[in-house]
């Protein structure tokens, strides 16, 4: 049965890389791999030899012995842990997504286009990926490369100058997720699963990461395209910015950043102070929107589309419940396959049949090689899965390098292919970017990026 549940899995995973070839999304085959992986443990329960206890991070004593009513005991407290883990992590997106929603409701990212004053194709490179780098650590690289790039939209008029833009947008957004417990899902994954804790991943790999995105984007900005001045297309006029998207800006991009500082005071769960911020923020849209408002007549900057929704409800309606739906299937997926101690095993194998490469700090017992792989492999399939599955795999300690090493291999590592992380993929649905156009012109960009930065955590790691 085990070797049933890993074909299903092989088979999901295979049909979320190649999303965009068999045009089904990937929440689909997420959430049937696993439904079906569940239902065929729940239905083979008696045939397996071992299972995992996630909270204890060993096999359960004694499993074989037990009867069939403990055992499906067993599975389904298993599967509440899961889902109560899981939970978590979508509870604090969804808070994140909203807050992020609301900002823009008010407006707010117009304030940012006011920074850009230059022509010059240079300063422009590097603007962005300044911007793509801090504003991915507080909203998160995807819902950054969202706003950038429509900003860059309404710059940029030449198509061809755009997508160089956005090609670099990506690795510094990416960059940027990675040394922020919020700015990547699988860097939120690592700390909201205690492995990471926010002034060690801070410490450890805002130097590499800053280091992933200054390395391209210097070696861009040699490049021809970026040479010259550019047309600014004059046509494209920004409508009327809402008198309170400044105020909302600052308040939302606050209110987030003050969730990690909740967490180490109170030692609560994220998600609890994510969702204390979004009631903040929720009180002042409502309180904003409320004083557009007269018995007469309604602010001519207000849309339709506004004046008929409260800002929070109007938000909600926008966040992106096909992502929350994917995490919830695929993390779920993999931790079925924990639950039955295959994660677990192949863990053991790869530490007693990898070599360890030069001197191991603070114990870590898997090889720098194996997480640059690891790296490697988040460009071509999801990161999401490979980061939950190393999450079943190792037992190290809270703030082991290990986790750090994995946090920045899996959140720039995807940058090197368009479909290897959701800033790439939204990027390409944005800008209808061509696969082959960014293997061609950016990979090798976000290549150099992504091995400059791992040499230069591996160089600073025992400085700390």
């Amino acid at each position: 049965m085990e070797s049933v549940i890993i074909i299903v899995f092989i088979a999901g995973y295979l049909a979320i890389t190649l999303e965009h070839s068999i045009k089904i999304d990937k929440l689909i085959p997420a959430l049937v791999m696993m439904a079906i992986s569940w239902a065929l443990i729940a239905l083979g329960i008696e045939s397996f030899g071992e299972w995992f206890d996630s909270s204890k991070h060993g096999l359960v004593d004694g499993y074989v012995n037990m009867d069939h009513d403990g055992k499906m005991h067993l599975m389904e407290e298993t599967l509440l842990h899961h889902l109560g883990k899981t939970a978590e992590i979508l509870v604090f997106l969804l808070g994140a997504m909203t807050i992020v929603e609301i900002i823009d409701y008010f407006d707010g990212f117009s304030t940012i286009k006011g920074f850009i004053k230059t022509k010059s194709k240079k300063k422009i490179l590097w603007i962005f990926s300044a911007l793509a780098f801090i504003l991915s650590a507080i909203i998160d690289n995807l819902t950054a490369t969202i706003v950038l790039i429509s900003i860059l939209q309404k710059i940029v008029g030449d198509r061809s100058m755009r997508l160089w833009y956005a090609g670099l947008i990506i690795i510094a957004a990416n960059a940027g997720g990675a040394w922020s417990p919020i700015g990547d899902v699988t860097t939120t994954m690592l700390w909201i699963g205690d492995k990471v804790t926010t002034m060690n991943l801070i410490k450890f790999l805002f130097i590499p990461s800053l280091v992933c995105m200054v390395v391209p984007s210097f070696v861009a900005s040699f490049l021809k395209p970026f040479q010259g001045d550019l047309d600014i297309d004059e046509m494209k006029v920004d409508k009327p910015k809402n008198k309170f998207s400044g105020t909302m800006l600052y308040l939302g991009l606050g209110a987030i950043v003050f969730v990690p500082i909740f967490k180490t005071v109170t030692h609560l769960p994220p998600y609890v102070g994510m969702m204390l911020s979004l009631g903040v923020v929720a009180t002042f849209a409502e309180i904003y929107s409320n004083s557009k408002f007269s018995l007469t007549e309604i602010d001519s900057t207000e849309s339709d589309a506004h004046a008929h929704h409260s800002p929070v409800h109007h938000s909600l309606s926008k966040i992106e419940l096909p992502s929350i739906l994917f995490f919830l299937g695929i993390l779920m997926a993999v931790a079925a396959l924990e639950s039955l101690g295959i994660l677990f095993g192949f863990a053991e194998n790869l530490k007693q049949s990898m070599p360890l490469m030069g001197t191991e700090p603070a114990g870590t017992v898997v090889s720098d090689l194996v997480v640059i792989l690891l790296g490697v492999g988040s460009a071509v399939i999801d990161n999401v899965p490979l980061v939950a599955a190393s999450l079943g795999m190792f037992s190290e300690a809270i703030d082991d390098q290990l986790w750090h090493f994995i946090a920045y291999s899996a959140g720039t590592g995807g940058s090197m292919l368009i479909i290897g992380s959701a800033a790439g993929v939204v990027a390409m649905g944005m800008e209808k970017i061509d696969f082959f156009w960014y293997l061609k012109k950016i990979s090798w960009l976000a290549l150099i990026g992504f091995l400059a930065g791992a040499l230069v955590f591996i160089a600073t790691r025992t400085l700390f």
